[in-house]
């Protein structure tokens, strides 16, 4: 893959969870100057636009907890053929939330081209709940589940196939806030975690040294999933489920430098940045800055 060509594909759901406005995500984004920094670090960047969401029509006949199924699948199934594209022409896919539920699109699309795809899941929650262990049925608490094989059948086989990815190739970071289904999940299959006690207690860089080298053992591609409320709500106010304690803004530029020098991330997608929520587009524009450092941005 030539790293110096994104493509940058907008993916405005808000279907995945309850509170609206995080639709306006990808237009956050590009508003913070995301097009332009990207550009003038070097890279040449296409702008796909947005993939249109369908709005929840009737009452679903299927009987289950998980709310705005079919729009979510139907969104999904047209952002992996998006991803896939984007791969398969040589691009750097890029992906801009919209709730986390879009990452089932995205792993999808990807890992039609990467077999053995690693994954850093940067997010407060572990997205690994089904509609058993949901507590909402909202599917933005699901994605990871769904691109491990587990979960609602529509769900699983976007894409035509299942799993997209392996349990022994994900690291989950900065994870606060855990359901017992996921916790369940997690212990019984190993799957590696630094929730933020181990943040705070290994610090960033030993974190970020032993995500790499777990995730890029025997892959051959690492996608990098962000969800900003893996940030502390200080540093990032606008998301939809904010978590107190999070990774700060300079422990996550930090992350971010160090994907960078190894040269590991071949697509990406940040997520749950909701304007409505924010503070003057604060959130949005330290999630483009994330993407600068990402993207190997050098202060000289």
């Amino acid at each position: 893959m030539d790293r110096k060509k994104i493509a940058v594909i907008g993916a405005p759901m808000d279907l995945g969870q309850n509170r609206r406005g995080v639709d306006m995500g990808p237009s956050a984004l590009r508003y913070a100057g995301l097009i332009e920094r990207l550009q003038s670090i070097g890279y040449h960047v296409d702008d796909m636009g947005d993939i249109p969401i369908d709005r929840p029509g009737e009452v679903s006949e299927e009987k289950t907890n998980l709310k705005n199924l079919g729009e979510v699948i139907k969104a999904n199934e047209l952002l992996c053929l998006h991803v896939e594209k984007a791969v398969a022409n040589g691009y750097f896919p890029l992906v801009l939330g919209g709730d986390h539920s879009i990452a089932i699109g995205t792993l999808a699309g990807v890992a039609k081209r990467r077999h053995q795809l690693g994954v850093i899941w940067y997010d407060a929650h572990g997205d690994l709940n089904t509609a058993e262990t949901s507590p909402s049925g909202n599917i933005h608490g699901m994605p990871l589940a769904v691109s491990l094989g587990i979960g609602h059948e529509k769900l699983t086989s976007i894409g035509g196939f299942a799993p997209k990815i392996k349990p022994e190739n994900v690291v989950i970071i900065g994870a606060r806030s855990l359901d017992e289904g996921e916790k369940a999940y997690i212990r019984e299959h190993g799957m590696k975690i630094f929730t933020m006690h181990e943040v705070d207690r290994l610090g960033m860089t030993r974190v970020m040294e032993e995500a790499i080298a777990h995730v890029s053992n025997g892959t051959d591609g690492v996608h990098l999933s962000l969800d900003l409320d893996g940030l502390d709500p200080n540093d990032a106010p606008g998301v939809g489920t904010p978590v107190l304690g999070g990774i700060s803004y300079r422990e996550s530029h930090l992350a971010m430098e160090m994907l960078a020098e190894a040269e590991i991330v071949t697509s990406a997608e940040f997520v749950e940045v909701n304007p409505i929520l924010d503070e003057r587009n604060k959130t949005a524009e330290v999630a483009v800055e994330l993407m600068g450092s990402l993207f190997g941005e050098k202060l000289l």
